[in-house]
């Protein structure tokens, strides 16, 4: 080969590559032309205060490199009212800004738990579980939670000694303003991995979080979102021997997701009186089928937390909650009942406000061998890339569902397969349906919630886990992600 003949082709593959990002480029650009458009400058003159001659001024244009920040827009899935949250009694809540992360908004929650607030919680399986993480499961065993601490935008996970520095001198901070034990305070983080958080920063900025007025649980909420659209706060109040008692939950969760646990910050606060021990068992009874059930990627996060706080302080009429030693005692039935739908409720708002979410799946798997069969086969289905883009492109190829079933490595008769869309028979007996009409099931895939059923015929057991759909933004978020 000739000198130049290595050239020439060596410049052929260079355009060739060229033109596939430009080519990939513009697919993102088509599926978020309204994004793109907000990234043009005019240099145009235009009317004053409009926010295009805002963003033209070159001074400003000349301050910071790089791209601007977009904030995301909120997901079609998010609810369409929210809740009046009422107090807690016995919990103070207080949020600031850090310093850490953001700009223009609070990210730091410092909640405070009266004298003899119990506590329970549940954490990542990751190896690879961040400084948090590991300073609450050392110090879950006592039970007592007298505050609780959470910054959004740096995760504190894989920073080695210094993320467990940061750590103890964020719990001897709140501690000081708790009037508490060290071991009584709890550290969640939520963010970027890899990177020291500056401790002094958060341990500073507790004084001044309680020296502002008492934060909603709105606010507590929007304080811990990173990537999330929408806050995510849940309540009920129930009765327990006579007297009222609240629930209420707060979240975060948005990318990251796949049980167990699923990538999310969730806590929860009641004024009933149950110690440590019941609080755990309400908690591991009531996460196998809400936050151990969603994902939106399959990728496990270093940081899940779910936290229960009891203060024990709720009274009606001046008479105080009674206690309760049991799980199982009848009084708490219906404490357990609200608790369980908090906790899917929240699990669902997790999934609906997934990284570019436009669909939220509902995949039930029936006829397996066991639970964790059904479970896997759900999960198989559930985080499959050709499954979830189809869905994402309304095509009702149901083909790709019965290839993850296939790959899922649990039992599964192939000539006893059922599959049904939208409550529409679609395989059955391992073929088609005679006659299948694909046009209901090509109307159900147009809507924004969507119900997969498959039953796999060796045996009794069943599990239903959620879902969204994958589409050109989830890319464009988590590219972006640290720019």
């Amino acid at each position: 080969m000739t000198s130049k003949t290595a050239k020439t082709k060596k410049r052929t593959a260079s355009k060739t590559g060229k033109a596939k990002v430009a080519k990939f480029k513009r697919a993102i650009a088509k599926a978020k032309p309204a994004a793109k458009k907000k990234r043009v400058v005019k240099k145009t003159s235009a009317k004053a205060g409009a926010p295009v001659a805002k963003k033209a001024a070159p001074k400003k244009a000349a301050v910071k490199k790089g791209k601007k920040k977009v904030a995301p827009k909120v997901s079609p899935l998010a609810p369409t009212s929210y809740p009046v949250m009422p107090p807690v009694a016995g919990v103070t809540l207080s949020t600031t800004n850090s310093g850490t992360r953001y700009k223009g908004r609070d990210d730091l929650l410092f909640a405070q738990m009266v004298e003899g607030s119990q506590v329970a919680g549940v954490f990542t399986t990751s190896k690879t579980a961040s400084a948090p993480v590991q300073w609450c499961r050392s110090n879950l065993e006592d039970g007592i939670g007298r505050a609780l601490v959470v910054n959004a935008g740096n995760a504190n996970a894989f920073t080695g000694k210094a993320g467990l520095a940061t750590v103890r001198t964020t719990a001897a901070a709140a501690a000081a303003q708790t009037g508490c034990r060290q071991k009584d305070v709890f550290v969640a983080s939520t963010g970027v991995i890899g990177q020291v958080l500056d401790g002094e920063a958060i341990a500073g900025s507790l004084e001044r979080a309680r020296a502002g007025k008492e934060a909603s649980y709105e606010d507590a909420a929007r304080a811990i979102m990173t990537t999330d659209t929408f806050p995510k706060f849940v309540t009920r109040t129930v009765k327990i021997g006579g007297v009222d008692v609240t629930i209420n939950g707060i979240g975060k969760g948005s990318g990251m997701i796949q049980p167990d646990l699923a990538t999310m910050l969730v806590f929860f606060f009641t004024d009933a009186a149950l110690p440590a021990a019941v609080l755990q068992t309400l908690l591991l009874l009531g996460v196998r089928d809400s936050f151990n059930a969603i994902t939106v990627d399959s990728d496990t996060s270093t940081s899940d937390t779910v936290l229960l706080f009891a203060t024990g302080a709720a009274e009606t009429d001046g008479q105080k909650v009674p206690m309760i030693a049991r799980a199982g005692d009848p009084r708490l039935r219906e404490f357990r009942q609200a608790l369980d739908e908090l906790m899917l409720e929240l699990a669902h708002q997790v999934v609906r406000d997934g990284e570019g979410a436009q669909k939220f799946i509902e995949v039930k798997v029936t006829g397996a061998e066991s639970y964790k069969a059904a479970r896997q086969i759900a999960l198989s289905i559930a985080n499959s890339p050709l499954v979830k883009t189809a869905i994402a492109g309304e095509d009702a190829n149901w083909g790709r569902i019965v290839m993850a079933v296939g790959k899922a490595g649990e039992a599964a008769d192939r000539d006893k397969l059922v599959v049904r869309v939208g409550d529409v028979d679609i395989a059955k007996n391992g073929a088609p349906v005679e006659g299948y009409d694909e046009t209901p099931v090509a109307a159900h895939m147009k809507g924004q919630d969507i119900k997969i059923e498959v039953d796999v015929g060796v045996g009794k057991a069943e599990a239903t886990v959620w879902t969204c759909d994958l589409t050109y933004d989830y890319i464009r978020i988590n590219a972006d992600y640290r720019s």
